[in-house]
């Protein structure tokens, strides 16, 4: 059994190591927002229950038993946000933080009936997968909306920046998930893009454009 902290590590670990593994401490720090002598102790800690292998100074890994542990937390996060979305009518960008409470719940029952009752969602509010109860991801193709040229169509399916303001950005302007768009310009002087979406002209910098997940 692990400590709420304890998850919070193995899933911030979980998350990191899709960008860089092995995950160095200080990348552990920044994200927690913490000391890195903080951090090394944590990482004693969760090695000595066989979560990571730790090695001073060259970073960390999951083991198979951390990964799965971790993979679970996701799941749980992420099953929780479709119900916050689909059953209260919490919007997209008001779920994370209520989600971070829920996620530590340790009924194994409640999160399959919970997902049965979900009718066993494949992707979150946000579009990302949802791993099953043997920790697999459903197999899904994104390209970033910066990516497609001119002429170009796709859904958006996605998102990779889940801060509020940024959500809440999307959603003035109308990009939610299920939304066609059509590249309409693309312009050179600084990567904006001008999109087509419900027969109207929209702008949008290429900054926002690389965070919208989009399939063709």
């Amino acid at each position: 059994m692990q400590s709420y902290t304890e998850e919070n590590y193995l899933k911030i670990i979980y998350h990191l190591s899709v960008i860089s593994n092995p995950v160095q401490t200080n990348a552990i720090a920044e994200k927690i927002q913490t000391k890195a002598a903080s951090v090394t102790d944590m990482l004693k800690k969760l090695s000595d229950k066989e979560l990571v292998d730790y090695i001073k100074y060259q970073g960390v890994t999951l083991t198979e038993k951390g990964k799965l542990t971790a993979i679970n937390i996701v799941r749980k996060h992420r099953l929780w946000e479709v119900f916050l979305v689909e059953k209260l009518n919490f919007k997209w960008d008001e779920v994370h933080e209520v989600a971070e409470e829920l996620e530590h719940i340790k009924s194994t029952l409640l999160v399959e009936r919970l997902d049965e009752f979900l009718e066993f969602p494949k992707v979150d509010p946000h579009g990302d997968p949802i791993p099953d109860q043997h920790g697999n991801f459903a197999n899904l193709s994104f390209i970033k909306l910066s990516k497609l040229k001119t002429n170009e169509k796709g859904t958006i399916t996605g998102v990779s920046e889940h801060s509020s303001p940024f959500l809440k950005h999307l959603e003035k302007l109308g990009l939610t998930l299920g939304k066609r768009v059509e590249i309409s310009e693309i312009i050179d002087f600084d990567g904006s893009v001008e999109l087509l979406i419900d027969d109207k002209k929209l702008n949008i910098s290429r900054e926002v454009a690389k965070h919208i997940l989009i399939s063709k």
